[in-house]
């Protein structure tokens, strides 16, 4: 009887998948009769360089080239590209604008949320005097001390650059206890309760905290929430799930401080963030990418990426012994994405294998398995913040950074690879 339930659910589980099936079949034929007459794909500028590109079902990571931008933020940069503009003017323009549109106080548009953390650090310890700017990665008689709720990052480079000491500060207390008169700031990544009590120590304590949301958006509400909050200043990645410009950031928060990151910053020469340069181009397109999805109605927008990673779903559960579960990540990156396991051990087949194929598909198919191919290895090393992970029994499948249509090629792919790993255990 058990083994009638189970060819039972899976041929639902074929049926289910019969249209995206069919649709597949068309596609092969059309491929197939448009080769047989000659007809090629249209080359690139990356296939013209001899490089692939990549179906990314992983996420909005950086060496995978973030996000794909808004076409009103490919406009906006390409009406910009025709003018020359100051800059500083720009910026102040610009900060107005953001704070109409978020609340806080004003912003700037740096490079990246790590610009955003070194401006803003840059900001706490040199403030707007010249001679103290200039002197900058040298912070003798400075504040110079960031208290890391938390704990060290991959990313917190970005902080120390700028000539600033990290102190490690993991709980509430220690937080309280780190805090000195050598202490220009408090970098944090927590949300809700923990960022919460921060807040309330920032606030008791009178130092500027800093909250990195580098994926905080979506939801968009997160711009407004943080103001209300009374944070000092908050960034957001451009090149995320804003979908603007790959090498943009927001800063946001308090206009005393913000207008000191800028002075930070480039364009001002001999100012430590100099080399962490925006266009004209990435100030408008970043700016753009918030009026855009302040636009956006965000249900549908889920409702289509749920959608796409259940097309995905129903091939590849086709084939026996796959299970999957959708979800979305409530601590950034919170985009509908979906698990695919398998038993590894019985299969003789293991994450680290299915990724490697799908790899070597042309175009790419890159998903979330077990590595970091952008990291460096050493962050590991002497950082006690740095957990040892075990390998993970699952793959994901993030679905705003797959195209419309491109669900269809990753679930066949993905069925081939398990489909054939699971008849050679069987």
């Amino acid at each position: 009887m058990a083994g009638n339930g189970s060819s039972r659910r899976s041929f639902v589980k074929f049926l289910a998948a019969t249209p995206l099936l069919s649709q597949i079949a068309a596609h092969h034929l059309y491929a197939q009769a448009t080769t047989a007459m000659g007809i090629k794909s249209q080359p690139n500028v990356f296939s013209r360089l001899g490089v692939k590109t990549v179906i990314n079902c992983r996420g909005t990571w950086t060496y995978l080239s973030g996000s794909l931008e808004f076409p009103e933020v490919r406009q906006a940069q390409l009406e910009a590209s025709e003018y020359f503009v100051n800059m500083l003017d720009l910026q102040r323009a610009v900060g107005r604008r953001l704070a109409e549109l978020t609340g806080a106080e004003s912003g700037i548009v740096t490079s990246g949320s790590a610009g955003a953390m070194a401006a803003a650090t840059a900001a706490c310890m040199a403030g707007t005097d010249d001679k103290l700017i200039w002197q900058l990665p040298d912070t003798t008689g400075m504040k110079h001390e960031v208290v890391m709720a938390g704990g060290r990052s991959a990313f917190d480079s970005a902080i120390r650059l700028t000539g600033a000491k990290l102190v490690l500060a993991r709980s509430p207390e220690e937080i309280v206890n780190a805090i000195n008169e050598n202490t220009a700031m408090i970098y944090t990544t927590d949300l809700g309760e923990k960022l919460q009590q921060q807040v309330a120590i920032s606030k008791e304590r009178n130092v500027p905290l800093l909250l990195d949301d580098a994926a905080g958006i979506p939801p968009v509400e997160n711009a407004k929430l943080y103001a209300r909050m009374g944070i000092d200043m908050y960034c957001f990645s451009g090149g995320k799930g804003l979908r603007g410009p790959q090498c943009s950031g927001l800063l946001l928060g308090r206009k005393d401080l913000i207008e000191t990151a800028l002075l930070n910053s480039s364009p001002r020469e001999g100012a430590v963030c100099r080399p962490m340069k925006v266009g004209k181009e990435e100030v408008i397109g970043c700016l753009t990418a918030l009026e855009t999805w302040l636009k956006i109605d965000e249900k549908k927008l889920y409702a289509e990426w749920n959608t796409r990673i259940d097309r995905i779903r129903k091939l590849v559960e086709t084939v026996p012994g796959i299970a999957t579960s959708s979800y979305v990540p409530d601590d950034g990156n919170r985009y509908p994405t979906l698990t695919v396991k398998w038993d590894q051990q019985a299969w003789g087949f293991s994450i680290s294998d299915c990724v490697r194929e799908l790899r070597a598909s042309d175009p790419v198919i890159e998903v979330l398995g077990a590595d970091n191919p952008s990291l460096v290895t050493a962050v590991r090393e002497g950082n006690p913040n740095a957990k040892e992970r075990k390998g993970p029994d699952h793959i994901e499948l993030v679905s705003m950074t797959i195209k419309p249509g491109e669900e269809i090629i990753v679930g066949q792919r993905l069925r081939a690879i398990l489909g054939a790993a699971q008849k050679r255990a069987a």
